[in-house]
């Protein structure tokens, strides 16, 4: 599930930092979390390392050269540009954007079923682990805090 996206008319740091407290914003960053990234610039610079500092989350990147480190991201990034874009054709920044935002946030991660977790819907897959942790904190709450 997509939780923390930006645009912007660049991909510099602050397309990047944005995003992630966006996540951070809708409680989806906790202290301790694993930020995975390509090695582009935006994602190598000081204002990022700044910003996850501050919040306790480690940066990881993937090796140069493998496509497969990201298969995850890039294969989102596909999803809209040939679901939506390619058909859309939106004219102009304005509707990109605002197409972009309710192609996420209404299809992608609430209607549209994904292979990789068993052809369910993203917010309905993540709302099972959130029940799923709740009910196994009820049972044993030290062994959850343990953990």
């Amino acid at each position: 599930m997509v939780v923390g996206w930006s645009m912007r008319d660049n991909m510099r740091a602050g397309l990047v930092v944005a995003a992630l407290e966006m996540a951070r914003s809708r409680g989806h960053v906790a202290g301790g979390a694993m930020f995975h990234s390509d090695r582009g610039s935006q994602h190598a610079s000081a204002e990022l390392a700044a910003w996850a500092a501050a919040h306790d989350v480690r940066l990881s990147v993937g090796r140069t050269g493998s496509r497969h480190d990201n298969a995850v991201a890039e294969s989102f990034f596909g999803t809209p540009r040939s679901e939506w874009y390619h058909h859309e054709r939106p004219s102009d920044a304005s509707t990109t954007k605002h197409g972009a935002i309710e192609f996420i946030e209404s299809y992608y991660n609430r209607f549209r079923p994904h292979e990789s977790i068993g052809d369910r819907v993203p917010a309905e897959a993540m709302q099972e682990f959130f029940d799923r942790f709740e009910s196994a904190l009820q049972a044993d709450p030290e062994a959850m805090l343990a953990a």
